[in-house]
């Protein structure tokens, strides 16, 4: 039996982005889950298709990122999409700070995420 969308279900995504379990987040995508980038090469950003292409892209950005934290975070669901809204915090290994506050528009089917798409604020 699917899952159906709840605010617990959503939570338990974010929370595994702030945990840095790219192998968990990639769990809750469907097979032919997207997850859109703010930026990138294409219009909508960039595309990661499936599960193991947003894992390896996740563990990327958690390894460059080690202590980046979604927070601030406020959800509205609405049948079986969502907006969360939320700020970004950490520091890159680099040194560059990382604060940025944004949003994401979520689709689900069957309880998996079949779309995630990320906008945000650009610091000029």
């Amino acid at each position: 039996m699917a899952q159906d969308l709840t605010l617990t279900l959503l939570e338990e995504v974010i929370d595994a982005f702030n945990a840095h379990d790219a192998d968990k987040v990639g769990s809750f995508f469907a097979e032919d889950g997207v997850m859109l980038l703010a930026a990138g090469p294409e219009p909508v950003g960039k595309t990661l298709k499936g599960p193991k292409a947003i894992k390896a892209t996740l563990q990327k950005r958690f390894e460059d990122a080690p202590n980046i934290q979604w927070t601030e975070g406020k959800n509205w669901i609405t049948g079986n999409k969502a907006l969360s809204e939320w700020r970004v915090r950490g520091t890159t290994n680099a040194g560059a700070d990382i604060d940025i506050i944004g949003c994401d528009l979520w689709e689900f089917q069957d309880g998996k995420i079949k779309v995630k798409d990320t906008y945000y604020k650009q610091p000029a």
